[in-house]
């Protein structure tokens, strides 16, 4: 039986093919360019990453490592792995890069395979103190393959390091975690370092949330004292989503190439690499040095106008892209603060604070980021102004009626905006 594919397949439009799902596109587009985006794993990618994204080298497939692939006609894919690969060791004065991970989840995980076997103890940065998912949360893989250890912060919010030393030497880990999802402070690598040589354990610094602040140069490197770096290429990479494996050392190859292949994934979502080839340029400009510094600066503008105004910031300020904010002073939860601030387009995300008792669906707290409002330009004045609206609707939530608060920063909004267009 033979086939003839129709005139559209390879020339008709998304909105002609599939017009349901090219009206929830441009509805998202519309609504990312009529709000200000404040989660902080997310940013803004350039025009040239969505172009890459959406190329034909979506069609190919491969497997292994470029010059040894599994499938042939792989000499254009070698190119695009093969530039990715040396912009990440520049960009981040690596000895080895990995840039095949789908995720920064998966880099984790290949990062345990490499270095542990099941049962091994890990310490970690609990998840309720500012930790990751994949770092040994219960729910995940990492939590019933390995032998968990916590460490957490102290009263004030801050990184406790004589408890993460002691836990350290208490329960002998293989391996210890640095970096979080929710800890706004910059991390002591040297702490950490020394810890782990006390007790003869690798470490692994997640910095996912901050690796384009590292590229930029205004966060301390974990390079020098981490055996294995984990980062994401989006959040303030301003690149794809997708995860990144870093060393130093680049005799450590072999044991982590085989980890993320065939470790824990098959074929590379080829694309996406040439996607992130094209965020690790851009990150190489000396453009994005300012960009960096204009994200640290926004961020701590914005938490310095929520403290001006009384709203508790978790440490009272930032070193990092995010802040945390705990909202059990004004009674209010995370989802319903999120909710309402939405209302006013103003997107934040619901997050735990240190000692919270709702329920991850609830919680009594909320993260912001400052990563993808300044991709669009948004400059300090912006991200105060920005504060002090977050600040009227907690405040309107607080005393019972946010209605009006909400109604008046959609408008401050919407004014702010238009002077920042994308996508157009």
């Amino acid at each position: 039986m033979s086939y003839t594919p129709s005139a559209e397949y390879f020339t008709g439009t998304l909105a002609a093919t599939d017009p349901d799902i090219a009206a929830a596109l441009f509805a998202e587009t519309e609504r990312q360019r009529d709000g200000v985006e404040l989660i902080a794993s997310e940013n803004l990618v350039s025009r040239a990453t969505l172009e890459a994204l959406g190329s034909p080298m979506v069609n190919k497939t491969v497997e292994g490592y470029p010059g040894a692939r599994y499938y042939g006609g792989a000499e254009h894919a070698d190119r695009v792995e093969t530039l990715a690969i040396e912009r990440a060791k520049e960009l981040f004065g690596a000895g080895y890069a990995n840039v095949q991970p789908h995720s920064g989840s998966q880099a984790n995980l290949a990062v345990f395979l490499a270095f542990l076997r099941p049962g091994d103890s890990v310490l970690s940065m609990d998840l309720a103190a500012g930790g990751h998912l994949s770092h040994g949360a219960g729910a995940n893989i990492s939590g019933k393959w390995l032998n968990i250890v916590h460490y957490g912060v102290d009263e004030a919010g801050f990184l406790d390091y004589e408890e993460m030393r002691r836990s350290a030497e208490e329960s002998r880990p293989k391996l210890i975690i640095a970096g979080g999802s929710a800890y706004p402070r910059a991390v002591d690598f040297a702490a950490f370092r020394d810890a782990a040589d006390a007790v003869g354990a690798a470490l692994l610094v997640d910095m996912a949330h901050w690796a384009g602040l590292v590229a930029g140069g205004v966060h301390p490197d974990p390079l020098p004292y981490a055996d294995v770096v984990t980062a994401t290429t989006y959040k303030n990479l301003r690149g794809v989503r997708g995860g990144l494996i870093l060393a130093a050392r680049a005799d450590l190859a072999r044991r982590l190439d085989a980890a993320v292949f065939p470790g824990v994934q098959g074929s590379v979502i080829l694309n996406a690499v040439a996607a992130k080839a094209v965020c690790l340029l851009e990150a190489l400009q000396p453009e994005f040095r300012d960009y960096a510094h204009a994200v640290l600066a926004n961020a701590r503008a914005m938490a310095a106008a929520l403290v001006e105004r009384g709203i508790a910031v978790l440490t009272g300020g930032t070193d990092t892209p995010l802040l945390l904010v705990d909202l059990r002073p004004l009674g209010v939860t995370g989802v319903a603060a999120s909710d309402v601030l939405e209302a006013a387009h103003l997107t934040a995300n619901k997050n735990g604070v240190p000692g919270d008792t709702e329920p991850p669906q609830v919680t009594s707290g909320l993260r912001f980021g400052a990563s993808a409002g300044t991709a669009r330009g948004l400059g300090e004045a912006d991200f105060a102004l920005i504060g002090n609206l977050v600040a009227d609707v907690l405040l309107a939530m607080a005393s019972g009626d946010a209605e009006v608060a909400v109604g008046r920063a959609r408008s401050a909004v919407a004014d702010l905006v238009a002077r920042y267009p994308i996508y157009r």
